[in-house]
């Protein structure tokens, strides 16, 4: 009988959380969920919890631990805990075998470090832990001997298609990106876009901060600088090419002129099953790809005038140290904006670059130095909105 893999889930209530319960709950012999975690979502956390009965429940802040706890009986009331320490017990406390980091943002990077501190395997899909932490995060699992095991659909393929391969002999690490919403729009059209517009992603299910990311190609920006870390490649060689269909996630050129390319329909369930089951493949009952229907495979450069973020990225990545966490503090503050309605689509780009210009990179010595960095870009970006009159 496989041996039971205790999951501690946070961002439980996202997109990324729901899909691995549901991976969970079609296999309920081989995973036990001691611990899970979200924002503010408590009556979707508090369905998850009757369901699973973790041993740990955590939220944003205390008016959402009160409202989880007046959904709960008082046995699953008394596990509630909240704040940055209610992420932390929630990413050890339970003694998981395996931790889904899948919270939005910067906030992952704490629980993220906490957990590979802790020797404890990480099924990363919380991008920016790497995108601000990058060299902390890495270098303490290499110590803890943790394993970092990538879900966003592009990292899993990458390291799916770098399994038993010397990365001496990678050429190029490719990115696939959808291109969004937006990928034919002149720059006049995108001026008009609204959040509404932006939202409508034409493959992938997702919330709403990654879907904007997705339009603008921040998104893909960021996965740029994960990759960097995850498999520790130089930016020139790592590129991305827009691939509309989402069926390739992504490829690796080989020196000797071979690519190897990883398939499959656009369902994040297939990257979480695959972390889930490392390092052994599993029949989860999930759909497949019908290769016969497929049609035509097309791929075309990203046009990065159109799409500046990317190139920001890429800008903030080569600088290294605290900017990183700047790029993209600033871009969650120029989201959050944007959705909100007081940003135009284009402004999202400005504000970053505005800031990212005004930073000095500084080396990310520790995580405190990150978080310093990433409240000074949260503040330089709220004084560049007010000054635009956002």
């Amino acid at each position: 009988m496989a041996e039971v893999k205790r999951l501690a889930i946070l961002g439980s209530t996202g997109s990324i959380g729901t899909s691995t319960l549901d991976v969970v709950e079609r296999n309920p012999e081989r995973f036990r969920v001691v611990a899970l975690a979200a924002a503010t979502s408590v009556e979707k956390l508090a369905a998850q919890a009757a369901r699973h009965r973790p041993r740990v429940l955590a939220v944003k802040d205390a008016d959402a631990a009160e409202s989880l706890r007046r959904l709960l009986p008082d046995d699953l009331a008394r596990r509630v805990t909240h704040g940055p320490q209610g992420y932390l017990a929630a990413t050890l406390e339970g003694e998981p075998d395996l931790v889904l980091s899948a919270m939005v943002g910067a906030a992952g990077l704490v629980p993220t470090y906490a957990a590979v501190e802790a020797g404890i395997d990480v099924a990363l899909a919380n991008k920016e832990s790497l995108v601000a932490g990058g060299e902390l995060v890495m270098s303490r699992a290499e110590a803890s001997g943790a394993r970092i095991i990538p879900v966003d659909s592009e990292h899993s393929a990458l390291f799916q298609a770098l399994m038993g391969n010397d990365l001496a002999w990678v050429k190029t690490l490719w990115l696939t990106a959808s291109g969004g919403p937006f990928r034919d729009l002149d720059r006049a059209a995108l001026a008009r876009v609204t959040a509404a517009d932006a939202l409508k992603h034409p493959t992938w299910s997702m919330g709403p901060k990654i879907t904007i990311d997705s339009a603008t190609l921040m998104n893909k920006g960021l996965e740029v600088i994960e990759a960097h870390w995850l498999f520790r490649q130089p930016f020139d060689k790592i590129k991305v090419m827009i691939h509309p269909q989402s069926l390739v996630h992504s490829l690796v050129e080989y020196r000797d002129g071979s690519i190897i390319a990883q398939l499959g329909p656009p369902d994040m369930r297939l990257p979480i099953a695959f972390a889930l089951g490392y390092p052994r493949r599993q029949d989860w009952g999930l759909p497949g790809l019908d290769l016969a229907a497929l049609g035509g495979l097309s791929f075309q450069p990203p046009d990065l005038e159109r799409f500046p973020a990317l190139g920001l990225a890429y800008e903030a990545g080569r600088l290294g140290g605290t900017a990183g966490a700047v790029l993209n503090a600033a871009n969650e503050v120029a989201v959050e904006r944007f959705l909100a309605g007081g940003l135009d689509y284009l402004g999202i780009a400005a504000c970053v670059q505005a800031v990212l210009e005004a930073h000095q990179a500084r080396p990310a010595e520790s995580v405190a130095a990150v978080l310093d960095a990433d409240l000074w870009a949260r503040q330089q970006a709220r004084q560049w909105l007010e000054q635009k009159g956002s």
